[in-house]
């Protein structure tokens, strides 16, 4: 994956962002929204592209775009590289593959170790009972 690649495929907006912080809140633009067209992307593969598209399903909207925000600071350059480390965070995490797990039979030691303590346990629990 190249970073410099997927940063030219990226279209960003800049919103006000909501919450606390007073005048200064109502009059600036400083949260930062990407979106990026996953279906049109020349960075992935099909293969990718549809792992990707299974795993981050909850941030790709109706019309296919990914939509992703960032509005932690108060500076709307800083949202935009968190949001860029956000995305690429992300994609690192979906486009990893699970290791495939390999049963492995319960050793026969094992099951003796077990039948034995069942056998203690029962001569215990049978020394228990009163004697008619």
């Amino acid at each position: 994956m190249d970073r410099q690649e997927l940063i030219r495929e990226l279209n960003f907006k800049a919103v006000r962002s909501g919450g606390a912080g007073g005048q200064h809140v109502n009059k600036v633009s400083s949260k930062v929204v990407l979106f990026w067209n996953l279906a049109d992307s020349t960075v992935f593969n099909e293969e990718e592209k549809s792992r990707l598209s299974k795993k981050l399903s909850n941030y790709i909207s109706k019309e296919g775009l990914f939509i992703l925000s960032a509005e932690e600071t108060r500076s709307q350059i800083k949202n935009k590289e968190l949001v860029i480390q956000k995305l690429i965070a992300l994609l690192k995490v979906a486009l990893t593959q699970q290791k495939i797990r390999k049963e492995t039979k319960v050793p026969k030691s094992v099951i003796r170790k077990n039948q034995e303590n069942k056998k203690k346990l029962s001569l215990k629990k049978e020394l228990r009972k009163r004697i008619i």
